[in-house]
C-alpha cells in the first residue's frame, strides 16, 4: 500500500472495495443464474433440469435469449457494492486503530 506514498485510507478501501466488488459480482452474474436454478432444481423451458455449469448456461441463452443470464444484475451489483463499502471500509479502519494502539505491534518492526 505504499506505492503511492502512504497508508491506503478507510476511504480509499472502501471505494477499491466497492468497485471491484460490483465488477466481480456483474462479470459473474451468469454464474449466479445459472447456479440458482440449479439450487432450486429449476427445470428449462424444454422440462429438463439445469444440470451443469456449461450446459446450463448454454440452455439459458439459447431458450431464453444470452439476457436471461444477466437477470438481477443490479440488486446484486447494488448489495454487493454497498457491502463492499462497509465492509473494507471498515477493515481499513480496524486496520489503522489496532496498528496505533500498538495492538499489533509496531509497523516498522
Amino acid at each position: 500500500a505504499c506505492r503511492q506514498g502512504s497508508e491506503t485510507t478507510p476511504m480509499q478501501g472502501a471505494i477499491c472495495g466497492s468497485l471491484s466488488g460490483s465488477l466481480a459480482a456483474a462479470l459473474t452474474c451468469p454464474l449466479d443464474v445459472v447456479k440458482t436454478r440449479m439450487m432450486l432444481g429449476s427445470k428449462s423451458a424444454s422440462g429438463q433440469l439445469y444440470q451443469g455449469t456449461l450446459s446450463s448456461l448454454r440452455t439459458v441463452a439459447v431458450e431464453e435469449g444470452p439476457s436471461a443470464l444477466l437477470k438481477g444484475m443490479g440488486p446484486r451489483v447494488g448489495w454487493i457494492s454497498v457491502g463492499g463499502i462497509f465492509f473494507f471500509g471498515a477493515y481499513e479502519k480496524a486496520s489503522d486503530l489496532l496498528w496505533k494502539s500498538g495492538a499489533w505491534g509496531r509497523r516498522d518492526a
